[in-house]
């Protein structure tokens, strides 16, 4: 049985809130670079360099990430894991860079990210957009940015959909 908790229309409405709160924390675009985790991190990172360069003028360089060699439960996943690539075509060093995920739960895969951009450059800093915020978390990893925070339980399934994979854009819950 599934929930349907955002549709369309307020995904995208969350998308362009994260995006404004994003510039106005920074003070504008201009030290920013957006890096999206695979897989739906990054359709949420280039949404959200997209509505940055229709407000401020200014494109944003936007990568991908892929996390699967520094996740903790490697060895549990699959003796065949599968590997999207990491695309990053910036200097990270001196620059502010806004992870993007779809769901934030215990918080490993950001840590795993984190591992992973640090072993790549020193950035400034680094700060967090999420769509959905479940709460749970395993490790001290809070999102700056937050599409909706949706109090979950363990055995709840959050899936952000996005039209590039899923067809739709929404967010549901299912037991």
């Amino acid at each position: 049985m599934e929930k349907t908790i955002m549709d369309a229309a307020a995904v995208e409405r969350a998308l362009k809130r994260i995006a404004h709160e994003i510039t106005e924390r920074n003070r504008g675009a201009g030290s920013l670079a957006l890096i999206g985790i695979h897989r739906r991190g990054v359709s949420i990172a280039r949404r959200i360099c997209e509505y940055i360069e229709e407000y401020e003028g200014v494109r944003v360089p936007m990568g991908s990430l892929d996390i699967t060699f520094y996740r903790d439960d490697l060895s549990l996943l699959s003796d065949h894991p599968v590997i999207n690539g990491t695309d990053i075509a910036f200097d990270l060093n001196k620059k502010t860079v806004v992870l993007c995920d779809d769901v934030l739960f215990t918080g490993r895969t950001i840590r795993a990210a984190l591992d992973a951009i640090i072993d790549m450059g020193r950035p400034d800093s680094v700060q967090l957009a999420v769509m959905i915020d479940r709460g749970h978390r395993e490790l001290p990893i809070r999102a700056d940015y937050v599409g909706k925070n949706i109090p979950t339980s363990r055995d709840e399934l959050v899936n952000v959909r996005v039209t590039e994979f899923d067809g739709e854009d929404s967010v549901v819950i299912s037991n």
